[in-house]
């Protein structure tokens, strides 16, 4: 019997785990829940259930909502543009394929949400949950279900509507990242103004380089040298606009607020300073 039970449990793994990882942003976090559903699991047993997945999704979003609202603090110390980034869960190429799956912009902004928002949204918008069982999860009625959802879901998306303008922007901007990870010299002055302008806070920058460069073979060779963490680096909208945000783990490094103008980049700010990524306006492109 408990063969049997471990063997339906391990059918719906896969699913839990993209739940979990949804809600907690960690592997090692999104593996102890789903460890702990399975320990629930096997001390209750099947008998009663009628909907196996139904009711693990249930336990999952229970134990994470309860991990959420536990944490006292998202970051213990913010990131560098300099700071060593190593890996602090499990296998790091496993944890690349979890956050591409995500996005990383996605797991930016779920970040900035509070616990029961997050929750929300991740099961209804995400898993098309019902509001009368994502209420028995947070502890609210399914109107206040979905209005925790429709709150999340504003933060998430932001405020500005897609237009053909944003779509081109994004185009550039993705060509900008996609440059500056493979460190094509050639690539990046295709996606660059000549007269492109680099502007940075010190919180961004490694000790002795300039706040502000200027012209296309400068900011092009800089990021040949930076191009390593572009591969942490996915677009975003920043403040209503296109750009990018740097997060290793699924964690803000730093933003860039990027202009684009005639399908080039004209300018981008690199912005690290922790008081100026909060007052940041972030969202999924």
């Amino acid at each position: 019997m408990d063969e049997e039970l471990a063997e339906r449990f391990e059918a719906h793994r896969g699913a839990l785990r993209a739940v979990a990882y949804r809600m907690l942003g960690t592997p090692g976090e999104t593996d102890d829940a789903v460890q702990e559903a399975w320990l629930r699991l096997s001390r209750t047993g099947a008998a009663g259930i009628d909907d196996l997945e139904a009711w693990l999704r249930t336990v999952v979003a229970r134990i994470c909502l309860d991990m959420l609202r536990s944490r006292t603090s998202r970051r213990e110390e913010p990131y560098g543009w300099h700071s060593p980034v190593q890996a602090h869960d499990g296998d790091p190429e496993h944890e690349a394929v979890l956050i591409e799956s995500v996005g990383r912009a996605m797991l930016v902004v779920l970040d900035t949400l509070g616990p029961a928002e997050r929750v929300a949204f991740v099961l209804h918008d995400v898993f098309a949950v019902p509001f009368d069982q994502i209420a028995a999860i947070v502890g609210r009625t399914p109107s206040a279900a979905k209005k925790l959802a429709s709150r999340a879901r504003h933060r998430v998306r932001g405020a500005t509507a897609p237009t053909t303008e944003l779509a081109e922007q994004r185009r550039v901007v993705e060509a900008f990242l996609a440059a500056a990870r493979s460190g094509d010299l050639n690539a990046l002055l295709g996606v660059l103004a000549p007269d492109v302008v680099r502007r940075a806070d010190h919180a961004a920058l490694t000790p002795g380089r300039p706040s502000v460069l200027r012209g296309a073979g400068t900011v092009a060779r800089e990021m040949q040298l930076f191009g390593s963490r572009a591969r942490y680096a996915g677009p975003a909208l920043v403040n209503g606009t296109a750009g990018a945000v740097v997060a290793p783990h699924g964690r803000l490094l730093l933003a860039l607020a990027i202009t684009v103008h005639d399908g080039r980049v004209t300018e981008y700010e690199m912005i690290a300073d922790p008081s100026r990524l909060k007052a940041l306006d972030l969202a999924v492109p």
